[in-house]
């Protein structure tokens, strides 16, 4: 799993970046963000994978313009809730994280077939936009810490990170599957190679952390699209045959599970 290779020792903050202001990470209310580890690995990729499954339930029965309607809608709700809380809530924490998962692929089918710009030109765009968003984070914050998350306008920088990671997650999963001619099989297979890549040079090399910490997150949307096929796909089809309820099912009782297993850990975090 990839952030398996980021976990946040105690005490350590490998993410900031030269001449961070200790001013400006800190605040009087508590860290809002659980620990990176690899439980967070494991319900990261649940809560991305089962937005990909309850946005296909939830699109078969009302169809794709309101589907998306509605999934925005409830991401703009659980971000205003995470940002008007004063601390670590986890299931609201993961709420968000689902939310920014099934309005990115809402974003990403929007740009890549509403608009028209297909699926490799809305990557690159993507990535632009979240490299743009990651400098003015860094320029002005003076950091790019994930695990010491305070301040307001920190969080606010946080949170549209991770929307267009996954709207970029979503992209490049689309591509690697429809236009790159690696087909299904192939895509799978270059998003696990990439993601022992990430593991490899973080205990291999000195690459920046927040590189390798975003590159994983990114890359946990597409996989997670492949597992959400995997779980709803039929035997004939070389899925597991749950379909989207039941997967949906099994997926949100593994990351209630891992909530109420983590929580007193992220509490003291």
């Amino acid at each position: 799993m990839p952030s398996l290779v980021l976990s946040v020792q105690p005490g350590r903050e490998p993410y900031s970046v030269p001449g961070a202001s200790a001013a400006a990470l800190t605040s009087s209310g508590m860290n809002k963000v659980p620990e990176i580890t690899f439980a967070f690995s494991v319900m990261k990729i649940c809560a991305t994978t089962l937005g990909e499954t309850a946005g296909d339930l939830l699109s078969l029965n009302v169809g794709y313009a309101a589907s998306s309607l509605i999934l925005i809608g409830a991401f703009l709700v659980t971000l205003l809730a995470q940002l008007g809380s004063r601390s670590f809530h986890p299931f609201l924490y993961w709420g968000v994280i689902l939310s920014t998962s099934t309005a990115g692929t809402a974003m990403s089918d929007y740009m890549d077939r509403t608009l028209g710009l297909g699926y490799a030109a809305g990557a690159l765009i993507l990535v632009t936009i979240l490299i743009s968003i990651l400098a003015l984070w860094a320029l002005t914050i003076g950091s790019l810490s994930v695990s010491n998350i305070r301040m307001f306008r920190v969080e606010l920088f946080y949170w549209t990170a991770i929307l267009f990671s996954n709207t970029l997650g979503t992209a490049f999963g689309d591509f690697l599957a429809d236009s790159s001619g690696l087909g299904f099989v192939g895509g799978a297979l270059l998003i696990a190679s990439l993601i022992a890549l990430i593991a490899i040079a973080y205990f291999c090399t000195q690459i920046s952390r927040t590189l390798l910490f975003w590159m994983a997150f990114v890359l946990t949307r597409p996989f997670g699209a492949t597992m959400g096929d995997v779980l709803t796909k039929t035997h004939e089809q070389g899925g597991l045959g749950f379909g989207t309820i039941g997967s949906s099912l099994v997926l949100a009782s593994v990351l209630i599970v891992l909530i109420f297993a983590t929580r007193d850990r992220n509490r003291r975090n």
